[in-house]
């Protein structure tokens, strides 16, 4: 298990007690008491931290190299199930942008999602979570097809932002991101929205328009993250912990500002400390969620959808 500084008084008191077990193990003595004393102390520590934890420090656990991605996700939802589609059908098949059908339960969903890597060989081939303009347009793609089909549609968010390379924006990032926004306020089946890491910038706007939009405990969500902030208001990455606090990105945040519907809780500790209690709590809400958005027709889903995010903003006309 890979520790954050944050978290180094936990790791510890998890090499304490690993170290009492192996005596217990290899010798007569009775560390019984001892042990049980460790755990105690151990189980103290993880509330105290984990339930007074910074805005920084969520965004370090939100990017934690451990923690589940969205083909974690889709596999432990929908098992075999799962067949993914591919290509934008114009220019190529954006592998930091994943989709497919799969089922949960008797039902089929359209997953669409963006993936990181789990090491330097998979970060690059996944782009680093960053999808081009193709991966918008195949996300696009999907949907349409979904939407055709009557199939609702499930999101997974986890990005850094979209890539910002110079071909990106020659080939129409803006335009692809601001496409999809338009395209899915008219969709006409439910789409469910999942912050699982990181959602930043127009890179999670893309993919983000949803009649319902939850966030795990220990994500962020916001228009850049705490080091750009911190570059460009202090000309340096030293402030981002103040950054962070500033511009409100925690899920407590936005549900607080109206710009989520719901938190879906953590095991103490983070997803990737118990990814089975993780699935299964995201597993309940999705189909909660969709038998209760199924009972919609379509107008009023869109209507209601459209509704949710004019009222995000105050502007005049």
């Amino acid at each position: 298990m890979e520790y954050l500084e944050f978290e180094l008084p936990i790791k510890e008191l998890h090499d304490q007690l690993d170290k009492c077990k192996l005596i217990g193990s290899e010798s007569n003595i009775d560390v019984t008491e001892t042990c049980a004393q460790i755990e105690k102390k151990l189980n103290a520590t993880k509330k105290d931290i984990y339930n007074n934890l910074s805005a920084w420090q969520r965004v370090q656990l939100s990017r934690h190299p451990s923690r589940p991605f969205t083909l974690d996700y889709i596999k432990a939802l929908c098992g075999d199930t799962f067949l993914e589609l591919h290509g934008d059908r114009n220019v190529l098949d954006d592998k930091a942008m994943i989709g497919g059908l799969g089922k949960i339960e008797d039902q089929s969903f359209m997953f669409i999602g963006t993936q990181k890597g789990y090491n330097t060989k998979t970060r690059q081939y996944r782009n680093f979570g960053m999808a081009n303009p193709e991966g918008y347009r195949k996300a696009l793609r999907l949907m349409k097809s979904a939407d055709k089909f009557g199939i609702p549609i499930i999101t997974f968010v986890d990005t850094p932002g979209a890539f910002p390379g110079l071909e990106a924006e020659e080939r129409g990032q803006g335009e692809a991101i601001a496409r999809n926004i338009f395209e899915m306020m008219s969709i006409s089946v439910p789409i469910i929205v999942v912050i699982i890491g990181e959602g930043a910038s127009g890179g999670a706007l893309g993919i983000g328009v949803g009649d319902k939009i939850f966030m795990l405990e220990n994500t962020w969500y916001s228009v850049i993250s705490p080091e750009s902030c911190s570059s460009i208001l202090w000309r340096s990455w030293e402030h981002k912990e103040a950054a962070a606090e500033a511009l409100k990105l925690t899920s407590k945040d936005m549900l607080k500002l109206g710009l989520i519907d719901k938190i879906i809780k953590e095991p103490i500790g983070g997803a990737h400390f118990n990814r089975d209690q993780t699935y299964d709590s995201v597993r309940k809400e999705l189909i909660f969620t969709y038998k209760k958005l199924n009972k919609l027709d379509s107008s009023e889903l869109i209507f209601s959808r459209r509704e949710k995010f004019i009222k995000m903003g105050d502007f005049l006309e």
